[in-house]
């Protein structure tokens, strides 16, 4: 006889988790693996990683999935490994070798090049990515053979620096803006400096605020209890700890959960979050001593008495 399946029942999670996706595993498989772990009913991750990277991935659950944007939006910062001379179909390690060329250059060509770089550009997604076209992922249409035109993307490069040169292996502390396809950013220096390069590694150690020794393993969480587990969730409010707080009495965190504008007295303009006692509300515009919702977190009025007593 066949023993039944285990039921696993979803509850309502809240929080951020840092996780440090392992190498080989799409974005999306450690979200779920993550979020079965959690037994969590709504989550979502903050910026796709792929599967030949590691590191941090931040995963948003119930509420805090609200403010991910916040993190989609934030600069990045990697560790590459580049890999100087050879050439890949998809850039990187795993795809096949497209040309071989000699490595006629040293450090300080190297770090000129990586100088260069540093700034506002344009770059063109690889076809070897998850964007689509007709509904269709461009890496699916690569694998057919067929390659469709790229509009240019504006990217920022803040930060780019040499850690240790080992010819012809470099490995590249990488600062940049959302929408950043390192792997073509690695094909564009080695293009600068005659020699073409591949990526054979790359770990994400940051991710806004939020750094990679704050990060946890699927294999440590695998290894918890479940109140272990909740205990390594952020609260959501560290989603916006760098925003300027309004805080408001009853009658105006009340007016706000309805999507009321309410008065913000002498707060200066701008964004902030607001917050009742402790408890976080959302999220709003000041604008001439009144804040105007721009984010509500639609729970917050079943605890807002509590929080307030």
């Amino acid at each position: 006889m066949r023993t039944p399946p285990v039921r696993i029942v979803r509850r309502d999670v809240d929080g951020v988790l840092l996780l440090d996706k392992p190498s080989g595993m799409t974005s999306n498989a450690a979200l779920q693996r993550a979020k079965w772990l959690l037994q969590a009913k709504r989550a979502g991750h903050t910026g796709t990683l792929d599967p030949l990277a590691s590191g941090l991935l931040p995963l948003c659950f119930g509420e805090a999935t609200r403010f991910a944007q916040r993190l989609l939006d934030a600069p990045k910062r990697y560790l590459a490994t580049l890999r100087f001379g050879i050439t890949t179909t998809t850039g990187d390690a795993e795809g096949a070798i497209v040309a071989m060329h000699p490595v006629a250059f040293g450090r300080a060509a190297l770090d000129t090049t990586l100088a260069g770089f540093v700034g506002e550009q344009t770059q063109v997604p690889p076809m070897y990515s998850a964007l689509k076209v007709d509904g269709k992922p461009l890496y699916r249409l690569a694998r057919e053979g067929v390659e469709v035109e790229r509009a240019p993307r504006r990217i920022v490069v803040h930060a780019l620096d040499c850690i240790t040169w080992d010819d012809p292996v470099a490995e590249v502390a990488v600062t940049c803006s959302k929408g950043t396809y390192v792997r073509v950013l690695a094909e564009d220096i080695g293009r600068a400096l005659g020699a073409g390069a591949h990526l054979t590694a790359l770990r994400r150690v940051a991710t806004g605020a939020f750094g990679i020794e704050g990060a946890h393993t699927l294999v440590a969480l695998e290894a918890m209890d479940d109140a272990a587990r909740a205990a390594c969730l952020l609260p959501t409010a560290t989603l916006v700890a760098d925003l300027p707080r309004l805080v408001v009495d009853a009658a105006r965190a009340r007016g706000f959960l309805q999507g009321q504008a309410v008065a913000a007295g002498g707060t200066s303009s701008g964004e902030h979050a607001v917050y009742a006692g402790t408890r976080l509300l959302g999220l709003a515009q000041v604008a001439a001593g009144v804040a105007q919702p721009t984010r509500v977190l639609p729970g917050a009025h079943l605890a807002l008495d509590t929080d307030l007593a």
